[in-house]
């Protein structure tokens, strides 16, 4: 993994990711895990880190600490200061110390990753949940196509896009010609 101090902690360009943690693993990353996978993402406050995907890796220290990696949702995100910053609240109110938070960039986070349980969370709060899968890598084969966005409001898919971007980066706002609500949508990245 090649990291790099950008003063907010140790930033990766690529990690190997163990998502979620596997059943085999030691019982403390496991506790550590369910800790850190309780902070939320100060954007969307009705999902967890964990429920995005973005929450990638946590281990565990002999001397009680843990190092946690996370994905942005994209390069930039604003939010990731203060999830390192709940992260290490939480963790360190649960008793852990030397919490260390790295960000990999690497493989990039897609919508692929956000749970189901996440996608009902985003439904239940007005936000229409992305549709489809992203295209990963540039790999050549059919073109994704846009879906109609349903509104979670009324269910209607008699829904436009007004502009490409919504109340933040990953988001675009969406009125449903149905019920005349405007609603962010999700965007598939």
């Amino acid at each position: 993994m090649r990291s790099q101090d950008t003063g907010r902690g140790v930033e990766s360009t690529r990690a190997d990711t163990t998502y979620p943690p596997t059943p085999g693993r030691d019982t403390s990353d496991r506790d550590a895990w369910d800790i850190a996978a309780t902070v939320c993402d100060p954007e969307i406050p009705v999902l967890t880190i964990e429920d995005l995907g973005i929450l990638r890796t946590v281990e565990t220290t002999q001397d009680q600490g843990v190092l946690i990696t996370i994905t942005p949702t994209y390069s930039g995100c604003p939010a990731m200061d203060a999830i390192r910053d709940d992260l290490t609240a939480v963790l360190t109110a649960h008793g852990y110390t030397g919490v260390e938070v790295r960000l990999v960039l690497a493989p990039a986070w897609t919508t692929d990753w956000m749970s189901e349980a996440g996608r009902a969370k985003l439904q239940e709060y007005g936000i229409a949940p992305p549709t489809g899968k992203a295209a990963l890598g540039g790999h050549s084969g059919p073109i994704r196509l846009a879906l109609n966005v349903k509104c979670p409001q009324c269910s209607s898919l008699d829904t436009r896009e007004l502009t490409r971007f919504g109340s933040t980066s990953c988001k675009a706002l969406y009125v449903c010609r149905s019920c005349q609500e405007p609603f962010d949508y999700f965007k598939v990245l």
